[in-house]
């Protein structure tokens, strides 16, 4: 919608489409409230976002650009008698820090450069800096991507629905596979990743969904879950003595496995089944390390590493009812969609955002992209905020306001102190960590500290069906708490893991393109104690936990705090479930208009999930059944 058109009153506006954000605004436009969501970027979901690759070198050429400071405005025209300003921050790029990227591939392969006429010749910045397809935000790139692939990657999105039943046939060890990764980093250059570059969907976060998570359970509730598609993370892996190997999970998973003997299944087996019911003698434990009540279970270093680094997922100092509520909820969630408890989106997690964007737009909701709210005019009297000033200086009164933390000054926000970072890697690499008879598989590994102080690495291994990456690459998300700097925290897992020489030879994946960033934990975000008005809600970026537990937690907070008794989320009508005007055929007042908003605002990767509606929502919604 055009900025000059905006109505001058809403219920609730938003500022920022992160996921807790859209979460927020979906809920509300659901049940009647006028929502105006609005966001300075060109593009969909903050740090929660998708890129191609080519728009991914746009975002980085961004974050080195030095922000401009805001133009001085004299809002007081705007004021009536009572009211003061707030004024807000137009730039949140403190949010990302210390970007490091780097290029092991060669710039142009052999066979290219007998064929294209103008093979790229310029130095890692200028990439980033001169890409002439680099252009075009994400925004407008990822629609006609998803046309394209539509088309040419039918045969790869078979095995979408199906690819959680693969990991029994999965082999602990390299077979014949790495003879093809040899040949293959031969043929990936970095002008084929550019050329390629719009089939890459990057996430600047890395997430999986727990199958009996909340924001499955919210994806079904609300319907939602129509409008994306999953595919089911395949193995669990876990890095012990230098080599990489599944980790056994399932009860199939267990008595198939190689790495166990077999008393080790049976103490196992026992171990997982009598963790699901709370003990009186587990309660004696509370507040003692987790890997000590393992040992008490007489469990050795085998199932001691499993349990704790790949099921738990935890460290070895966490608190026992801790460790053990994080197994239950690991048991939980297996089996319901396959052999993990993981499901990963298609097209990358900056789908789901945009997913509630979709059906905020459908029950009303105006969204405004590349545009922002530069001040609230709050009632001195009731500390309440009455309206909001946008970037083009219109007066846009509110009943609640909702913003992402990145624009509200450190003053007037309550944060954890020190405040904390993750460390985040991304890599393009040519083959997988640990080969397979199929080469269709997502990974979850674990990586644990290499010593005292250092942080657990936990690593998400993406294949081409995912359609996050081109055949042939794989695309390697790799996340920590910051100890220092991401480069300095996470290079050494790379390289101990990865090749990144062009002459280095073996087994090992090569390292065709990385980048490191630091990006700002939004778990450190308090959820009250804020110096702001009563009826403004602060919103956190994403947090450094696998699932997106807290996210969700804090949309269904705020939801509460403005519409107090009413259902959250509650589901959306199917299409084919409208009943129409008998009359004249038509739709009723206002559902025809809003039913065809998405396809204009969701620009982004928004048309093919209307498409193949059914076997989207297929997977969730037969589950729930």
């Amino acid at each position: 919608m055009a900025a000059e058109d905006l109505p001058s009153e809403f219920d609730v506006v938003i500022l920022g489409t992160g996921l807790a954000e859209s979460v927020v605004a979906a809920a509300c436009s659901r049940v009647g409230q006028r929502v105006l969501h609005l966001d300075r970027r060109s593009y969909y979901a903050a740090n929660w976002a998708s890129f191609t690759f080519n728009g991914l070198l746009t975002w980085i050429q961004q974050q080195h650009e030095e922000s401009q400071p805001d133009e001085a405005h004299d809002w007081s025209s705007l004021l009536e008698q009572g009211e003061e300003l707030i004024d807000l921050s137009n730039s949140d790029f403190t949010s990302i820090t210390n970007l490091q990227v780097c290029c092991y591939t060669s710039e142009e392969d052999e066979e290219e450069e007998a064929h294209d006429a103008d093979p790229p010749n310029t130095t890692e910045e200028e990439r980033a800096a001169d890409e002439d397809g680099v252009k075009e935000s994400s925004e407008t790139e990822s629609a006609d991507l998803k046309e394209e692939e539509a088309k040419a990657g039918e045969e790869e999105e078979q095995p979408v629905q199906t690819q959680g039943e693969e990991p029994e046939a999965d082999k602990p060890h390299p077979t014949a596979a790495p003879n093809q990764s040899e040949s293959s980093r031969k043929k990936i250059s970095y002008a084929q990743l550019v050329k390629e570059g719009r089939r890459f969907n990057i996430d600047l976060v890395s997430k999986l969904m727990f199958s009996r998570g909340s924001l499955v359970d919210l994806l079904i509730k609300s319907n939602v879950s129509r409008y994306a598609e999953f595919k089911n993370v395949s193995r669990i892996l876990t890095c012990r003595h230098g080599n990489v190997e599944q980790v056994p999970c399932s009860r199939a998973d267990v008595f198939a496995s190689r790495q166990l003997s077999v008393v080790e299944k049976r103490k196992l087996m026992r171990f997982l089944t009598s963790c699901m019911e709370e003990k009186e003698e587990q309660q004696d434990y509370d507040g003692r390390p987790y890997l000590e009540y393992l040992r008490e279970q007489q469990l050795g270093d085998n199932l001691q590493h499993f349990l704790i680094h790949s099921i738990a997922m935890v460290t070895e100092d966490t608190p026992t009812e801790v460790g053990l509520a994080s197994t239950r909820h690991f048991l939980r969630c297996l089996g319901r969609y396959g052999n993990t408890p993981f499901l990963f989106p298609v097209y990358g997690l900056g789908e789901i955002p945009q997913c509630f964007c979709r059906m905020c737009a459908v029950f009303g909701g105006i969204y405004c992209l590349r545009h922002s709210v530069r001040s609230l005019i709050v009632d001195q009297n009731t500390n309440r905020c009455k309206a909001v000033i946008d970037s083009r200086g219109q007066r846009i009164s509110c009943r609640h306001f909702v913003v992402e933390d990145g624009f509200v000054g450190a003053d007037r926000k309550k944060v954890a102190t020190p405040p904390s970072f993750l460390s985040r890697a991304v890599l393009i690499t040519d083959s997988s960590l640990l080969p397979a008879d199929s080469d269709q598989q997502v990974s979850v590994v674990t990586v644990p500290p290499e010593a005292v102080g250092c942080p657990a690495v936990k690593m998400v291994e993406l294949c081409s069906s995912t359609m996050t990456c081109i055949p042939g690459t794989y695309l390697v998300h790799l996340t920590c708490q910051s100890v220092g700097s991401a480069y300095e925290d996470l290079s050494p897992v790379v390289t101990r893991m990865f090749h990144t020489e062009s002459h280095d030879q073996g087994s090992r994946p090569a390292v065709l393109w990385g980048l490191y960033f630091n990006m700002a934990d939004g778990a450190a975000l308090q959820p009250e104690g804020h110096d702001l008005p009563s009826n403004v809600h602060l919103c956190s970026g994403p947090d450094g936990s696998l699932g997106h537990e807290h996210a969700i937690k804090q949309a269904q907070f705020i939801f509460q705090k403005i519409l107090p008794g009413e259902e959250f989320c509650p589901a959306a009508p199917n299409p084919e479930d409208i009943i129409y005007d008998g009359e004249n055929g038509s739709a009723p007042p206002g559902e025809e208009e809003k039913g065809e908003e998405p396809k204009e605002e969701k620009e982004p990767k928004g048309e093919e999930p209307k498409e193949e509606k059914e076997p989207k929502g297929e997977e969730p919604v037969q589950a729930e059944e």
